[in-house]
C-alpha cells in the first residue's frame, strides 16, 4: 500500500551539523576566558592565605585529613610522587580534549550537551576562582607540615618549582585558584562520558579510575584541599543542571538573529506546485495541435476526430460515446 502523507504535516527537520571549525574555537574561546580569569582573580595573598586556613580549620572540625598522609607519602617516594606530578601537571590538558574529540566524533548526538555541561561547569569556577582566592595547601607555611611535590621533584619534568606551569611561567598563573578543583571537576566529567557512552569493560574502569586518582592526585601533591575536590564535584553538578537552560538560550539567541530556512510543509508544497499546474493547463487548453489558437471552450474539427479515435461510432451523441468508455473514464 502506498503511504500517502497527511496534508499539512511538517516534515522532520534534520538537527544542525555541528562543524569542527566552529566548534574549536568555541573550545578554545571558554579556555582562553578560563585562563584569563585565573590571571585577573589573583586576589590579596594574605586573603587567600586566611581561606586555605579557614578550609584547614573546617576539615579538622569535620575530623578530615587526607592531604597530610598522601603527601608524607608522595614526598617519601618517588616512584608515586613523581608520577604524579606528571599526571597533576598534563593529564586534565590531554584526556579533557580527547574525550571531546571522541564524542564529537563517536556520539554527535550527545556531544553538545556534553560540551554545553562542561564549559558551562568551567565558567562558574572562574566565579568561584574570582570570588574566593585560596591559597593551596603547598603554599602555606612550612609549620603546617605541607611539601610542594612539584617543587621537589622539578628537576624530572618541564614544570618549574613555583607552579606546575613550565620554568620561568609560574608567575603568569593564578596560584591561588584552588578553590574548587576543576582537576577534579574535569575529571569527573570525563569519568561520566566514559561511563554513558564507553562500551567496553576498560572503558567502565577507566570512567571510575580516571576521576579517584586525580582526586588522590591534586591532594598528594599538596595543590589542594579535600573540599577543593568536593567544591569541584559540587561545581560540575550545577553546570548539569544548568546546561539545559543554556542551550535553551543559546539557541534563542541564534533563532533570533541567525537566518534559517522554513521547513517544507505538504500543504506549501502543494501550493508551490498548483500554480504551475494550472499555469501548463491554460496553456495546453488555448493552444491547438493544428497550430491555431482559440478559446477553451470552442469546439474544433480535430477534437471531433480525437473523440472518434477513441471508440465512439460516427454521428453518435456524447452521452453514447461515453456510454462505450471504460467505467474508470466516466
Amino acid at each position: 500500500m502506498q503511504h500517502t502523507e497527511t496534508p499539512g504535516t511538517e516534515a522532520a527537520a534534520p538537527a544542525p551539523r555541528l562543524r569542527w571549525w566552529t566548534e574549536l574555537p568555541l573550545i578554545l574561546l571558554v579556555y582562553a576566558c578560563y585562563s584569563a580569569g585565573r590571571l585577573l582573580a589573583r586576589g590579596d595573598v594574605s586573603g587567600a592565605v586566611d581561606h586555605g586556613l579557614t578550609i584547614l580549620r573546617f576539615e579538622k572540625g569535620l575530623y578530615l585529613n587526607f592531604e597530610h598522609p598522601l603527601n608524607r607519602l608522595f614526598t617519601r617516594e618517588a616512584w608515586i610522587g613523581i608520577p604524579a606530578d606528571f599526571w597533576y601537571a598534563s593529564l586534565h590538558y590531554l584526556v579533557t580534549p580527547a574525550v571531546l574529540v571522541w564524542l564529537f566524533r563517536s556520539r554527535a548526538v550527545r556531544y553538545r550537551a556534553a560540551r554545553t555541561w562542561l564549559m558551562t561547569s568551567t565558567l562558574i569556577g572562574l566565579i568561584g576562582f574570582t570570588l574566593l582566592p585560596t591559597c593551596p595547601p603547598r603554599l602555606l607555611d612550612a609549620s603546617h607540615g605541607f611539601v610542594d611535590t612539584m617543587a621537589q621533584y622539578s628537576s624530572y619534568g618541564w614544570w618549574g618549582g613555583a607552579a606546575s606551569a613550565p620554568r620561568g611561567m609560574g608567575d603568569m598563573t593564578n596560584q591561588y585558584a584552588a578553590m574548587p578543583s576543576l582537576h577534579v571537576g574535569w575529571a569527573l566529567w570525563c569519568g561520566v562520558m566514559l561511563w554513558r557512552f564507553g562500551g567496553s569493560r576498560m572503558t567502565k574502569t577507566a570512567a571510575v579510575a580516571y576521576p579517584l586518582i586525580t582526586t588522590i592526585v591534586v591532594m598528594g601533591t599538596a595543590n589542594h584541599y579535600f573540599l577543593d575536590a568536593v567544591a569541584g564535584a559540587a561545581v560540575m553538578g550545577v553546570g548539569l543542571l544548568l546546561a539545559p537552560v543554556v542551550t535553551r538560550t543559546a539557541d534563542r539567541v541564534k533563532a533570533r538573529f541567525v537566518p534559517s530556512a522554513a521547513p517544507v510543509t505538504a500543504d506549501s508544497s502543494a501550493s508551490a506546485s498548483a500554480p504551475v499546474a494550472a499555469d501548463s493547463s491554460a496553456a495546453g487548453s488555448s493552444i491547438v495541435s493544428a497550430g491555431c489558437q482559440t478559446s477553451a471552450g470552442e469546439r474544433i474539427p480535430r477534437q471531433r476526430e480525437s473523440r472518434f479515435e477513441d471508440g465512439a461510432e460516427p454521428g453518435a451523441s456524447p452521452k453514447d460515446a461515453g456510454d462505450g468508455a471504460p467505467a474508470a473514464a466516466r
